[in-house]
């Protein structure tokens, strides 16, 4: 069964493209200290069913998804973005 994960900060990256511009996706483990994961190993995780990630909006949770660009690049977004990651985005930058 895989383990479930707050995504609470991310990394951009220099491209203005949404699909390409999160590279690193960041949260805190239940002993306090922090995790960091590239956007394709947290990719890799999900998909080999080892993590699954969600996003904390006030009093609800939004699982995490792989989603693919129009150009065949997959990249993650909530299931409540349209087409674009803006939930993620709209996280603060990892220290």
């Amino acid at each position: 069964m895989a383990s479930r994960h707050e995504i609470k900060c991310i990394k951009k990256g220099d491209r203005m493209n949404p699909y390409e511009r999160i590279t690193d996706v960041g949260g805190l483990n239940a002993d306090g200290t922090r995790w960091m994961l590239t956007q394709k190993r947290a990719i890799d995780g999900i998909r080999n069913k080892k993590w699954e990630f969600y996003v904390g909006t006030g009093t609800s949770r939004v699982d995490v998804v792989i989603a693919k660009s129009p150009h065949g690049n997959e990249y993650l977004k909530t299931k409540a973005d349209g087409e674009e990651p803006n939930n993620l985005l709209s996280l603060p930058e990892c220290p």
